[in-house]
């Protein structure tokens, strides 16, 4: 994972039927990589990327479940929790929207693990400002093009 510094990955906590995540998630690992590069993100930290899981469940948690770092592979593996009905839909329905979901929840935990090892936010806030919060139904998806703000 030399060439990372962020590797994504779901798993489903409830059944669902979301077909496009991979193409989402590559389409978003670009700008998160950058943001990681230019905030210094991993400067004197002990594990070198982060691996992080979209769990696909009932809710929408956005404050990361932390396993110890890898010091095998140097990685920090987290991992939160998205509802799977709103990621179905949006998989189905607007892309754009689901990878502003996917994005919304990498900058939110992400942050998260900033404050936590101390290490510098100002990008990644910044660029979280950007964005409107995740939707919390099927019906609110309806409503909502993109969560990121022109």
């Amino acid at each position: 994972m030399k060439n990372k510094l962020i590797a994504f990955g779901g798993v489903d906590l409830v059944i669902n039927k979301i077909k496009k995540d991979f193409d989402a998630w590559n389409d978003i690992r670009p700008t998160i990589e950058n943001l990681l590069k230019e905030s210094n993100f991993f400067e004197g930290m002990k594990f070198w990327w982060v691996g992080f899981i979209y769990r696909y469940g009932i809710k929408n948690e956005l404050i990361p479940e932390y396993q110890r770092i890898n010091k095998k592979y140097g990685d920090l593996p987290i991992a939160i929790e998205l509802r799977a009905d709103i990621l179905s839909w949006a998989d189905q329905n607007n892309i754009d929207l689901m990878e502003d979901i996917f994005m919304v929840g990498a900058l939110e935990a992400l942050i998260h693990v900033a404050h936590k090892y101390k290490l510098p936010t100002e990008l990644l806030e910044k660029a979280r400002s950007k964005y409107k919060n995740i939707p919390e139904s099927v019906e609110e998806c309806k409503d909502i093009g993109r969560l990121l703000e022109t």
